[in-house]
């Protein structure tokens, strides 16, 4: 059978095959993926719906059936669902729905207007595609930062415009619709390859899609802490330097808390170490509900957290430091049913301008939390401008 085959019916079971393996492919990934599993199966669903459409597109080239034309349109509807699902913005069912309308009016129109179901068909499809292309530029600009957003969606607007053309051809000149499903027409070979082509850039998006978020979990998982959640020291310190780097700038200043859990040494000897962890999380959890959003909370390791207050001069970050202590104060942890009481201690440093460094501000936040525990712990000390270097922590 493959033998009687014209080039342009031979692209198009190639295209289907290419689209049967890379539905198989997005199933597998379904079944692994939990989070991702929808929108990943919506894209099993396009490639597979698009195997049957170029399937019965090669075997009835010089008229194709209605079902064909409602199964690519049922396969491009499930790319997008799958794309705004999968960049959180899903899709309603009202727009696909009145895509099949469209064309399932346009088809009962009948054989004298077959030219303008074509320019029906073509144009909802490029709608789709261009719509599509919309999302994505708009998810690579606002929600992953890319330079040019263009290039995520270029496949996509390459598609609509391809749809587009042929929607425009169709209803302009009728005569072109005959000729390209000539079997020996050179133009539908060369738009039968095209289509080749384009259907490797749509996977090639999607994989990009996939591999931007591995990326960025990657990168998430690099700066934060794996108990908290909250900023790791690495990921503190380069906040720190941006801050410092910002206010020069700016020309105002910013402050530093240094945050420590008292007699944690304790806690972890009288109830174990997994209700030390759980006391951590549990103040992590309290401090960043009270600070403000532009602020960053991290933790240094062990029982030592740091702050960094925005554009927050020394007696203001004094203010919110109290209000931090009192909080962790008032709200202890149910632990087995009983209330473990906690507190910290903390150390305020205001950033001296751009003559000091942020080690020195740290250091300076660091020895006021030492005097806050050596003069009794649960209490907030501010550091002194000239203080020296920091001093080791008592336990």
């Amino acid at each position: 059978m493959l033998s009687t085959l014209t080039a342009t019916q031979m692209a198009f079971m190639q295209i289907a095959v290419m689209q049967a393996v890379a539905a198989l492919l997005w199933a597998l990934g379904a079944g692994l993926a939990r989070a991702e599993r929808a929108a990943l199966a919506h894209w099993a669903a396009y490639a597979g719906l698009s195997a049957v459409t170029w399937s019965l597109l090669a075997l009835h080239l010089h008229s194709p059936p209605l079902v064909a034309v409602i199964v690519g349109v049922c396969s491009v509807i499930a790319l997008r669902r799958g794309i705004r699902l999968y960049i959180g913005r899903p899709l309603a069912w009202a727009m696909p729905a009145l895509m099949l309308a469209l064309v399932l009016g346009a088809s009962a129109l009948g054989e004298a207007w077959r030219p303008w179901q074509a320019g029906v068909n073509f144009g909802v499809l490029a709608a789709l595609y261009l719509a599509t292309a919309l999302d994505l530029r708009r998810h690579a600009r606002e929600d992953l930062h890319w330079r040019f957003p263009l290039l995520l969606s270029l496949p996509l607007l390459l598609g609509g415009l391809a749809f587009g053309s042929r929607a425009l051809r169709a209803l302009l000149a009728p005569e072109s619709v005959s000729a390209e499903m000539n079997v020996h027409s050179a133009l539908n070979v060369g738009s039968a390859l095209g289509y080749v082509v384009l259907v490797l850039l749509m996977h090639a998006t999607l994989t990009g899609l996939v591999v931007s978020r591995l990326l960025g979990q990657l990168r998430q998982l690099a700066r934060r802490d794996a108990l908290t959640g909250l900023l790791n020291r690495r990921a503190m310190h380069a906040e720190f330097d941006q801050q410092a780097r910002r206010r020069r700038r700016a020309g105002d200043t910013f402050s530093v808390l240094m945050i420590d859990v008292d007699h944690f040494k304790g806690v972890n000897d009288r109830h174990g170490h997994e209700a030390g962890d759980r006391a951590l999380a549990h103040i992590a959890r309290l401090m960043t509900q009270a600070l403000r959003t532009h602020d960053r909370l991290g933790r240094l390791g062990g029982e030592e957290f740091v702050a960094l207050l925005s554009a927050c001069d020394q007696e203001r970050a004094r203010a919110e430091a109290e209000t931090l202590r009192q909080l962790v104060r008032s709200q202890p942890l149910l632990l087995d049913g009983q209330a473990l009481q906690l507190s910290v201690s903390i150390g305020v440093a205001e950033w001296a301008g751009p003559a000091e460094d942020v080690a020195r501000l740290l250091a300076r936040a660091d020895a006021a939390l030492y005097r806050a525990k050596h003069l009794g712990r649960d209490r907030v000390e501010p550091a002194a401008v000239d203080s020296g270097a920091a001093q080791p922590q008592p336990g």
